[in-house]
């Protein structure tokens, strides 16, 4: 169906690629076009139907989830890639994002999260597990130059940026500030404008980095 998220599975683990497989057809509004054991099967599958999203495990056997992000996004810019992982290294996790990753979950996300955190993917969010997004404070916590100070942005995106950094998805945000959620993309719209960004791989890259 024309509506209908397509997704590629990038995983070795035959249960855990068997289990996205079955989550995401089982879901509607969901559909794995390709479920593939390694980076190399997967860049063939691609030669096929075309996803929207590939969830993508960072250690496969043969060639590294990072370098296959690379490999995609040199051929399809245009497809969201978000790393499925147990990992959370802070070194895997930048590399992941330079790679040109835009989401990074970890393989405990529940279900239901998992699913809502590919559909803010695919309408231009950057969906983070909360345990990945401090890692990425504690990060920008160490340096001592305020990156933030000259962006001039109000007490309400301070507060958006605060979540944002945190992990939290457009929905939690909006429920958490009881707002809608159509105003909390369009204060995150201005935010990024501030910031001269586009994407929440963008900001922890630029104002998170190392």
């Amino acid at each position: 169906m024309a509506d209908e998220i397509r997704i590629m599975i990038v995983e070795d683990r035959d249960e855990v690629r068997e289990g996205l497989c079955m989550l995401i057809n089982g879901s509607a509004g969901y559909r794995c076009v390709a479920a593939c054991g390694s980076a190399e099967e997967a860049l063939e599958a691609l030669k096929g139907e075309l996803p929207e999203v590939i969830l993508m495990d960072i250690h496969l056997p043969g060639m590294q989830g990072p370098d296959c992000v690379v490999r995609v996004k040199e051929r399809f810019p245009g497809i969201q890639v978000m790393m499925l992982t147990v990992f959370e290294d802070s070194d895997e996790i930048f590399r992941s994002l330079e790679a040109g990753a835009t989401g990074y979950l970890l393989k405990k996300t529940p279900p239901a999260k998992l699913l809502e955190a590919i559909r803010e993917l695919v309408d231009g969010g950057s969906p983070m597990s909360s345990e990945i997004a401090r890692k990425v404070v504690r990060v920008f916590n160490q340096s001592p130059k305020d990156k933030f100070a000259e962006a001039d942005l109000s007490p309400r995106e301070s507060e958006i940026l605060s979540f944002l950094a945190r992990g939290f998805l457009y929905k939690e945000i909006a429920d958490a500030l009881c707002i809608n959620i159509e105003t909390v993309r369009s204060h995150i719209h201005k935010i990024y404008r501030k910031l001269h960004i586009h994407t929440r791989s963008e900001l922890l890259l630029r104002y998170f980095g190392r």
